[in-house]
């Protein structure tokens, strides 16, 4: 059967075992339908490496309550087409695509194509279930729960195609109000069901567990994992997200700021082996977005500065010529950052995460808490001294070190919040986040006036034009930036 990403009501089941009398009082319903599901993904299993899947439903007859073959939502039957379904923060995406069943469309290949490794997509399973519906109603002859039993068969592609079947049922509340009564789990594992042991029809299908992830050896080790594979899952989503011609760059960023501060404040947690070339490599993409988010984080700020100046004070179409400039800039980075997505190097770091998020390579499975509380507050001792010693020379780049450790001290906070004190958790993330932000502002309003300055030097020489404007708004960024650090000196005394 089609993924249920609740498992909880689903067991698996003998193929020629009876289901259990459930003790209803109320009249049960009894209907049939068979379908049939044909999963897509590359031949070494690369979308499933990344908790994706690719599925093309035919148009069975079936009256609900799957998650990744089912109905459309509102019990009108199985709806035949493609089903994307990919991870993200803390939930699971689900599309749907009308197209023939020829081919993978290209709409989902080349959202695809990254974390495909650019390998192509054919056909890597076929499933058939045939499910018997039992529809309990209650006393008053309403809709109570469905009892769903799916004998399903499947037949695995590669060089040498494999066949296996297996019988599973699931127990679904006639709503989303009501709940599956405890007798009728009970008296499913009395008649000898077992939780159902796989996460998803299709790796169970092709006897592929890897996206199992075993229950953490301590809490501490399970913050670690959450986190990291928490930043995993909006880098991945944010591939996608590129490749559909969205605007994911900032939230993508900031995963990958959260992975590499990790990697580096809790270095002895991992594994050494790999984590200085994935540090890199992160740093490498980072660096190629922030060339695309650098321009347009520079075009609101001067459209906004512009916006406030006296309209007498606007000599010329200052507004238009900065817009103008820097739009052409970021079109130039966001093509880049398209031809990287698509180059050898991104292919391997997307490669490596798919690995990390597989199994995070932790130097102990039994992390304990003091060693989070130490990962904290040497990242704290560590911000702290740099920004004394920024505040003390006054140096814009020891301002920016002092910044870039305030993050990592945020992060560090982050990362122990779920299982150290408050006040080495979200009491730290929360201090740093402010000094975090001041200092950017000064590193915003630097860069400001470096970008400014440049684009009025050029206005100069152009007929209608001149610099008047453009040297406001350099010293209005010039104010900013002393204003950022006042304010940081002043929060530290």
């Amino acid at each position: 059967m089609p993924t249920d990403t609740t498992r909880d009501n689903s067991w698996d089941f003998g193929l020629d075992s009876a289901i259990p009398d459930l003790g209803d009082s109320g009249d049960v319903e009894v209907s049939s339908t068979d379908f049939s599901d044909t999963y897509y993904d590359t031949e070494d299993r690369d979308l499933l490496a990344h908790g994706t899947t690719v599925v093309y439903l035919d148009g069975g007859d079936d009256d609900g309550g799957d998650d990744d073959g089912g109905d459309d939502g509102g019990g009108n039957g199985r709806v035949p087409g493609w089903r994307v379904t990919t991870p993200s923060v803390g939930e699971v995406i689900t599309e749907r695509i009308d197209a023939p069943a020829a081919a993978v469309p290209s709409a989902i290949a080349d959202a695809l194509w990254g974390l495909a490794g650019g390998k192509p997509l054919r056909v890597a399973a076929i499933v058939h279930t045939h499910r018997t519906r039992h529809r309990h109603l209650d006393a008053a002859g309403e809709h109570a729960y469905d009892v769903v039993d799916d004998t399903v068969s499947a037949t695995v592609t590669g060089p040498v195609a494999t066949a296996t079947s297996w019988r599973e049922v699931s127990v679904r509340a006639g709503s989303r109000e009501q709940a599956i009564p405890t007798s009728v789990r009970r008296r499913m594992a009395g008649a000898g069901a077992r939780p159902a042991s796989a996460s998803s029809t299709f790796e169970r299908a092709i006897g592929h567990e890897a996206l199992r992830h075993a229950d953490p050896a301590s809490p501490a080790a399970g913050a670690v994992l959450d986190y990291v594979r928490e930043q995993i899952a909006t880098i991945v989503a944010g591939d996608i997200a590129l490749r559909r011609g969205a605007n994911p760059v900032h939230a993508v960023r900031v995963a990958i700021r959260r992975l590499r501060s990790t990697l580096r404040t809790a270095a002895p947690l991992f594994a050494p082996d790999g984590l200085a070339d994935l540090d890199d490599e992160l740093r490498w993409f980072a660096g190629v977005l922030g060339e695309v988010r650098d321009r347009e984080v520079l075009r609101a700020r001067f459209a906004s500065a512009v916006a406030d100046l006296p309209d007498e004070l606007v000599l010329g179409p200052v507004a238009a010529r900065i817009d103008e400039e820097l739009s052409a800039q970021q079109h130039h980075h966001r093509q880049t950052v398209t031809d990287e997505m698509r180059s050898d190097r991104y292919r391997r770091l997307l490669s490596a995460l798919a690995t990390w998020n597989e199994s995070v390579p932790l130097a102990d499975d039994q992390i304990s808490k003091k060693a989070l509380r130490r990962t904290t507050i040497r990242a704290a001792r560590k911000a702290d001294k740099r920004l004394a010693h920024a505040l003390a020379t006054g140096n814009v780049e020891d301002l920016h070190r002092a910044r870039k450790a305030a993050k990592r001290a945020r992060y560090a906070g982050e990362l122990a919040a779920p299982v150290v004190d408050r006040s080495l958790g979200r009491s730290q993330a929360k201090r740093y986040k402010k000094i975090q932000t001041v200092l950017g502002e000064h590193q915003d309003a630097a860069v400001a006036a470096r970008t400014i300055r440049e684009l009025g030097a050029g206005a100069g020489v152009r007929q209608g034009e001149n610099g008047f404007t453009y040297g406001i708004l350099y010293q209005r960024e010039l104010a900013a930036a002393a204003a950022a650090r006042e304010a940081v000196l002043s929060g530290q005394s």
